[in-house]
Order: C-alpha cells, then sequence, then structure tokens
C-alpha cells in the first residue's frame, strides 16, 4: 500500500484539475454499473475518501485498505473475509498500486460469491498517460509511480482465474495537461477518441464476472429401476360337454 508520505502526494493530485477530471470520469462509471448489480455485500477496496459505491442499492457496503477513512483495516492481499460471502467488489486503481496484483485478484476471486462482480479501473500504458509516464522526469510522483498494467494482461489474469469479461470501457482521452485551460480546450477530444482511436483512452474499465465449475454426484436411483414386463399366462377353461382347453389355443373343431 501507499506509504504515509506518498498518499498525501496523491491526494495534492486527486484535488488538481487533472485528478478532477479522472474523478468525474470514474464516478459516473461506477455509478452507472454498480447500479445494476444486487446482492447483500458490496467491497471496495482503496480510496475510501471517495463513494464509488454510493449508486449501488446492497444493504451492506464496506471499504478495504489501511487509509483513513476505511471500514475494515487490512492489506488487500490477505483480506479478512471469509470465501464466497462477496456480491461485489470493485477495484479503482488498487492493482496498479500494490506490488502483488496477481494475489489482490486471487483474494477477489476467493471472496465472491459463485455469479459475484468485480469492477476494475486502471491507466493505460498504451495511451498519452502511459507516455507520459515513460517521459517524465518525475516518476516518484503519483500517479505516474504506479505500475500501469495493460488491458490484455489484465484481461488474461481474469480468465486465468475464471472470470469472464461481460462489459469493458475506456476514457481520459485527454491528454494530462496540468492547467486547467488546456483540459477545457481538449475537451473535444473525448468524444472524438471514444470513435476514432478507442483503445487509446488514459484509464480502463473492465467489468467480469466468477464463474466455478460445479459438481453433481449420481447416485443410483432404486425407485425408478426398469421393470421386469409382465406376461400372460394361459388359462385353462372349460367347454360344454367337459373338455379343458388352453385360451391361447383354438378350440377343438371336432364333435
Amino acid at each position: 500500500m501507499l506509504n504515509s508520505v506518498r498518499q498525501q502526494d496523491m491526494q495534492q493530485w486527486l484535488e488538481s484539475s487533472l485528478g478532477q477530471y479522472v474523478l468525474d470520469q470514474e464516478q459516473r462509471y461506477f455509478d452507472q454499473v454498480v447500479a445494476d448489480v444486487f446482492g447483500y455485500n458490496a467491497a471496495q477496496i482503496g480510496f475510501p475518501q471517495y463513494d464509488f459505491l454510493r449508486n449501488n442499492r446492497m444493504p451492506f457496503k464496506f471499504v478495504i485498505g489501511l487509509e483513513q477513512g476505511c471500514s475494515a483495516y487490512a492489506m488487500p492481499h490477505s483480506l479478512p473475509i471469509g470465501s464466497g460471502s462477496t456480491d461485489l467488489v470493485i477495484l479503482p486503481h488498487t492493482l496498479e498500486f500494490n506490488t502483488c496484483p496477481h494475489q489482490i485478484l486471487r483474494e477477489v476471486h476467493r471472496i465472491l460469491i459463485p455469479e459475484g462482480h468485480v469492477v476494475i479501473s486502471g491507466f493505460n500504458p498504451f495511451s498519452l498517460w502511459g507516455l507520459h509516464q515513460r517521459m517524465t522526469s518525475s516518476k516518484t510522483d503519483f500517479p505516474w509511480c504506479g505500475r500501469f498494467i495493460a488491458l490484455p494482461r489484465m484481461k488474461d489474469w481474469l480468465e486465468l482465474l475464471n472470470f469472464e469479461i461481460i462489459a469493458g470501457q475506456l476514457g481520459c482521452y485527454v491528454p494530462p495537461c496540468e492547467r486547467e485551460q488546456w483540459l477545457s480546450r481538449l475537451r473535444f477530444m473525448e468524444d472524438a477518441g471514444d470513435r476514432w482511436w478507442p483503445i487509446a483512452g488514459g484509464v480502463y474499465y473492465l467489468q467480469a464476472v466468477k464463474h466455478e465449475c460445479g459438481m453433481r454426484i449420481i447416485k443410483p436411483c432404486w425407485e425408478n429401476a426398469p421393470k421386469t414386463k409382465k406376461r400372460t399366462a394361459p388359462v385353462a377353461q372349460i367347454e360344454k360337454g367337459g373338455r379343458l382347453h388352453n385360451s391361447k389355443s383354438p378350440p377343438d373343431s371336432r364333435p
């Protein structure tokens, strides 16, 4: 997790014009996605100062992390939550600012119920934002200090854990300009980027569902065992005159 100095740096960046631009984009996306996920328990890992679950209607919602304001203080790669007990988990830039993103995904898979949902947001390294990260001299500042994870790699990690990706989106096509006037002038790139270069968005979002291979024990069903066919037995009949003959054989025609 981020140390105290980096947390202050992160908060300062989130309060800047560029940070507010990213937060507005992500808040709209999370508000739209989590509204259609139903259940009982929903968890947000990281960023406790922002309620990305505000539009969800589950009765029990909580935030996990080590920052001030979290509902439960815990490391994301070792969650104190029972297996198969959570319906929804959201990871707002949680994986790229931790040293063990694979283990976090495994923990998310463990705590989710079958058919549970996970929603992920991350910075796209194959974008103007990723180019700025590689070229900037301040690699220790937030968010350029993170390990941006490529979208194809993130999809591979989810598929290895039997997650099915059901939705995705990219956003933040405006270059990472720190000044508000340049952000306002380049707003036209948001709509143009979604149409002309959709894979070059600065932030990507993924929504996936956990699947589990079930096992059904087949037991012998004695009650429905095939029954033997009934056979007719010949019955002796008495004719006039006191003679006996088999019911299946034709009667004697002699006088």
